[in-house]
Order: C-alpha cells, then sequence, then structure tokens
C-alpha cells in the first residue's frame, strides 16, 4: 500500500454526507521523529477556502511566470541548485530527522538526485520547448509552414508521500517550473518539515511570490486541492486513493499523472553471481526501512540458484544494523509511524500460518517502535497476502522456480507493473527475460536506483498507475502541444475549397495518383490535372 494522500497506511477521512469537504474537522500535522515518536514541529491543516486562496494566488501568478523568458526560469532553479547544494548536510540531517531514513542514504537518495534532477530539467527544457518551423509532409500541404509549442497547464497541484519526502516532490516540482507552470504542493501529513524546506529553498533562490506553494494538510486537503481550480494534479500514493483522485480529475475533465503501489519482481537466474544479487536485492527491499515503492518485493530464484541464493542472504541480512552502533551510524530505520508496523505483522501473520518460513532476520533495533525488522521468507504459498499485496515495509519473500519461464509467468501475476529485475551473468538472456516482464522499467543487475535516474521516465502499467515522472518524458506531462498553420501565399486560392463540378472529381483523383502512385507511370498520369487543380479552379466561390 502506497501513500494515500497523506500517508502509505491510508487514513483518509470520508467526505460528509452533504458533500462538504470544510464541514470536517481540522487539525495540525506533525514532524515527527520515527525513532522515538517525539514531535518537533506542527502545522496548521489548510482547510478548503484556505487551499482555494493558494490556487487562486497560485493562477494570478502564472502568467507572469510563464511570460518570463526560459533562461530566467532556468536561472532561477540554477539558483535552487546552489541553495541546495549549499545546505545540503542541514536538508539531509532535517530529511532524516522526519523521515527515518540514515544520513548518508538521505544524502544519497534525496538530496544528490534532486542535484541531478535540478540539471537534466535544465538543460533538456530549451530542447522540449524549441518551437521550429517545418513544411508539412503531406504534398497537399507544400504551401503551409506549421510550427509545435509547447505550452503549460497553468497551476500543477502535486500530492506527495511521506517515503522520499524531498526527492520525489522536487522532481516533478522542478519539471513543472521550468516548464512554465506554477506549483502547489500537497506533502504527506507525516513529513511537512520536508516540504516546508523546500519551499525555503525556493524562496532563497529568489522565485516570485505564488509560484510555488505548500498546501500542508491531511487527506481532506489533498481532496480540496484536487477538486480546487488546478489545470493538472500528479499524485503519488496508493491504488485505491490514486483511483479517487482519478475519478475528481475526470469530473473537472483535467489530465492527472499517477504513481501507485508496486509489487516489484526480482528474477535471479541460474548463472547469476548470487552474492552481487543478494547484495543488490538486499539493498534495494530493505533502503528506507523497506518503504520504496520500486523495492524488489518479491524474488524467484532459478531452482538451480537457490539454495546459494538463499544463504548470501541470511549471511548478508545478518550483519545489517537496524539500531545505531555507538558513533550514532545504522544501516536500516524503523517505519514511519507504528501503524505500518501492524500493517506488516498482519501480511507476516498470514504468510507464516500458511505454511511460509522465516529464514533469515535482522537483530532487533533499539530505535524501533515497529515489530518488524529485516525478515527473509521462504516457501511463502501463491495466496499469501505478502505475494499478493505490495509490502510496504522490510519483508521479502523468496520462491525457487523452476526455470526462466515459471519466472516470468510468477513475476507477472499481479495486479501492479511499476519496475522489476533481472540477475544474471549472461546479459542476453537477461535481455530476452526482461522484455517479457510487465512492467514499467525492468533493471538488469540492479534494483530500485530507478527511481532516482534522472533521464529515465518513472512509472508503471496495470494497478501502478498512469503516466510518467522523470526523463523527458516527465517533462512532456508538464506541456500540451499548440500547433500553428501559416500558409505562405495570403490570396491564393485553397484547391479544396468550394466550388465543386464534375471535372473536380477527375483532378482530386489525379492529385491522389501523383501523390500516392505506386508506380512512375501512374504518377506522371496525375500531373496534368494536379496541375489543373491547383492553378484552373472550375467554379471560384
Amino acid at each position: 500500500m502506497t501513500p494515500s494522500f497523506a500517508s502509505h497506511n491510508p487514513t483518509v477521512p470520508q467526505q460528509p454526507p452533504d458533500g462538504s469537504l470544510a464541514a470536517l474537522p481540522r487539525r495540525a500535522v506533525e514532524s515527527r521523529d520515527p525513532a522515538t515518536g517525539t514531535v518537533w514541529r506542527r502545522f496548521d491543516a489548510l482547510d478548503a477556502a484556505q487551499v482555494d486562496a493558494l490556487v487562486a494566488r497560485a493562477r494570478s501568478a502564472q502568467l507572469a511566470w510563464q511570460g518570463r523568458p526560459l533562461r530566467e526560469r532556468i536561472d532561477a532553479l540554477d539558483a535552487f541548485h546552489g541553495e541546495l547544494f549549499r545546505r545540503r548536510l542541514d536538508v539531509a540531517g532535517i530529511i532524516s530527522r522526519e523521515n527515518g531514513k540514515a544520513i548518508p542514504e538521505a544524502l544519497a537518495s534525496e538530496v544528490a538526485v534532486t542535484l541531478d534532477m535540478v540539471r537534466f530539467v535544465t538543460r533538456n527544457a530549451p530542447t522540449l520547448l524549441s518551437a521550429p518551423w517545418f513544411t508539412p509532409s503531406s504534398l497537399a500541404f507544400w504551401r503551409k509552414r506549421a510550427r509545435i509549442e509547447h505550452e503549460p497547464f497553468g497551476v500543477i497541484a502535486v500530492i506527495s508521500p511521506w517515503n522520499y519526502p524531498f526527492m520525489l516532490p522536487a522532481g516533478l516540482v522542478l519539471a513543472a517550473l521550468v516548464t512554465g507552470n506554477v506549483v502547489v504542493l500537497k506533502p504527506s501529513e507525516f513529513t511537512p518539515s520536508s516540504a516546508a524546506l523546500l519551499a525555503e529553498l525556493f524562496q532563497a533562490a529568489g522565485l516570485p511570490e505564488g509560484v510555488f506553494s505548500v498546501a500542508q494538510g491531511d487527506g481532506v486537503t489533498g481532496s480540496c486541492l484536487t477538486r480546487a481550480r488546478v489545470d493538472k494534479v500528479f499524485f503519488t500514493g496508493s491504488e485505491a486513493t490514486g483511483r479517487r483522485v482519478a475519478l475528481a480529475c475526470a469530473d473537472r475533465l483535467i489530465p492527472c499523472v499517477l504513481e501507485l503501489g508496486g509489487s516489484d519482481a526480482a528474477v535471479v537466474l541460474r548463472d547469476a553471481d548470487v552474492g552481487h544479487a543478494a547484495s543488490g536485492i538486499l539493498w534495494g527491499r530493505f533502503a528506507n526501512g523497506g518503504q520504496t515503492c520500486v523495492a524488489p518485493k518479491r524474488v524467484f530464484v532459478e531452482q538451480e540458484a537457490y539454495p546459494a541464493f538463499v544463504a548470501a542472504m541470511r549471511d548478508r541480512i545478518a550483519r545489517l544494523r537496524a539500531s545505531p552502533a555507538a558513533d550514532g551510524s545504522f544501516d536500516v530505520g524503523g517505519l514511519i509511524r507504528p501503524s505500518q508496523g501492524a500493517a506488516l505483522a498482519s501480511q507476516l501473520n498470514d504468510a507464516l500460518e500458511n505454511g511460509a518460513q522465516i529464514v533469515a532476520r535482522s537483530s532487533l533495533g533499539s530505535n524501533q517502535h515497529d515489530a518488524i525488522v529485516p525478515t527473509v521468507l521462504t516457501d511463502a504459498p501463491p495466496h499469501a497476502r505478502v505475494l499478493r499485496e505490495e509490502t510496504f515495509g522490510p519483508l521479502l519473500p523468496i520462491l525457487s522456480v523452476r526455470d526462466a519461464e515459471e519466472a516470468v509467468e510468477r513475476a507477472n501475476d499481479t495486479a501492479f507493473g511499476l519496475s522489476a529485475s533481472v540477475w544474471s551473468r549472461d546479459r542476453a538472456r537477461a535481455l530476452g527475460v526482461a522484455r517479457r516482464l510487465c512492467a514499467g522499467t525492468v533493471m538488469i543487475n540492479d534494483s530500485a536506483t530507478v527511481a532516482g535516474m534522472p533521464d529515465i521516465p518513472h512509472g508503471g502499467v496495470k494497478a501502478s498507475g498512469t503516466g510518467r515522472a522523470h526523463g523527458m518524458a516527465g517533462l512532456e506531462e508538464c506541456v500540451r502541444p499548440r500547433a500553428t498553420i501559416d500558409d505562405r501565399f495570403t490570396s491564393w486560392r485553397q484547391a479544396w475549397w468550394f466550388g465543386y463540378s464534375p471535372r473536380s472529381t477527375a483532378n482530386f483523383d489525379s492529385f491522389i495518383r501523383l501523390a500516392h502512385g505506386r508506380s512512375l507511370r501512374v504518377r506522371f498520369g496525375g500531373i496534368a490535372g494536379s496541375l489543373r487543380l491547383l492553378f484552373r479552379p472550375d467554379r471560384p466561390v
């Protein structure tokens, strides 16, 4: 279960019978240390009227922002890059304190990736936004010249989760801003300070007021934002909430991009370096406390490599540090809230009751208030919830399969299709398996990294969502094409205008022969009638 409007464990209030979101009770949202539960900052949740006011302010700023030369928008994002680079350690510390991930992980997966994303969008936006004139390919339109411009949607709403509370929204916001949109961000109620920090950095970079705003709040605030006068919504969260977002957007006939859940498969082939595969899958699954959408969540190992792979995984998981060492460092942080532990415990118990076995487990971390630590299972039956649902935490089932055929069949037997990975020394064989996996991205001999690659489109198929973030596809999601067509001759009648006669049919047929004939003889035969069509209209109107 990926983030709802506010969290990965959806607790979105139901809309009251009268349909008034404003009638629901309001509360503050809190920055809470996941390791201790200590609240260290609070923000007031915005209600419907406040959200509408924020969107109205954004709309009033949008035309001026769009009207700025692209170079000025790029300069503003470059200034943001400079501010983030200067404060990189402070930013990583705040993310770690609020989200629970280790500071090195926050620095690598949040700060460094965001810096890369700034460079990508500023270097590639000029290509996307250029609009050269060209001559259309059809012979009938030889007189025309055309250009295709990409204009911003206007006000874009970004609803982001808590698992990567800085990088995920930043990637969407940067693409939207450089293309001339303005953005209202609704962050998770669990990580409001990370979003506030993002706004602080944009402000320090000199972004005009109203161009980027943060709507702090809970699920109701997110609902209000999707129903406000925004022009497009980018949502990252659970499948159930994503469907509600899609319905809200459909009701207003506005587009949305949905990055929803994942139950990503890792396929380990018999010729894989099992030690390398175990290390890569271990990191991909348990990084960020196992709370990553593109983490490998089901591992299918060809039977010849299965015993060695399980042994390698057991050896490596025993060395994971889930509690701070003497110097304060650790590998795997705890879950964002106790409720996440309860959800995982339910999935784990279901698997154990149906015959699964725990074969590897890290020691219980004293900095965790949840009951689930990095845990590896074997022998989970196909109907076990840990294989059918998304597990958003440090649980990993490993299954033995006869061959690659069975691995592909079982990997694709899921409602989700976000990403996948294939592990093999034989790259040609790995590519063949990768082509048959139903997923938005397939990595070979690596996992999860795709979400941090700025130039690679990120998104899924099936219940994992629609649309893409990152890459040129992500930039294109922030614009809509507008064509301008110019006729080079201001007073020359078009051949297809009114004034038809019996001879018109022959002349049009001649033109079709000239343009589309399959032999030179047929084409030459159409020249005379085509010239009559162009230069001697039968009956001008």
